[in-house]
């Protein structure tokens, strides 16, 4: 839903954009959004997005507060994720942490990574 915009507006809003061949879905289960700069990132925890789609072309609309955050900053990994991909994978734990320090502490991608 639009911020402001009451149901009512909403639903007539649909139906027009209906009747131009637009179609407009909340996206569920969203957790964060992340958009990368060349120096910075902004992240939106919790957002709400939207997607609309118009004559083929897919547009995102995404709400909520952004956090901004310097690229440079290293990420904080736990000893405890380390510990956990050195015994998905049979690796050290040297090459653990270099490996979730390269997929930025994202444990799935890590294991992916060293498998």
């Amino acid at each position: 839903m639009i911020p402001g915009m009451n149901p009512k507006q909403m639903k007539k809003m649909e139906r027009r954009m209906k009747k131009m061949g637009m179609k407009m879905d909340n996206l569920q289960g969203v957790t964060e959004v992340i958009i990368r700069f060349e120096d910075k990132e902004l992240v939106i925890p919790n957002a709400e997005v939207n997607s609309m789609n118009m004559m083929g072309q897919e547009t995102y609309q995404v709400t909520g507060n952004a956090i901004e955050r310097a690229l440079d900053e290293e990420i904080e990994i736990s000893e405890e994720d380390i510990e956990l991909i050195a015994s998905q994978t049979n690796k050290s734990l040297k090459e653990a942490e270099e490996a979730l320090k390269s997929t930025n502490g994202d444990l799935a991608e890590a294991i992916l990574k060293l498998s």
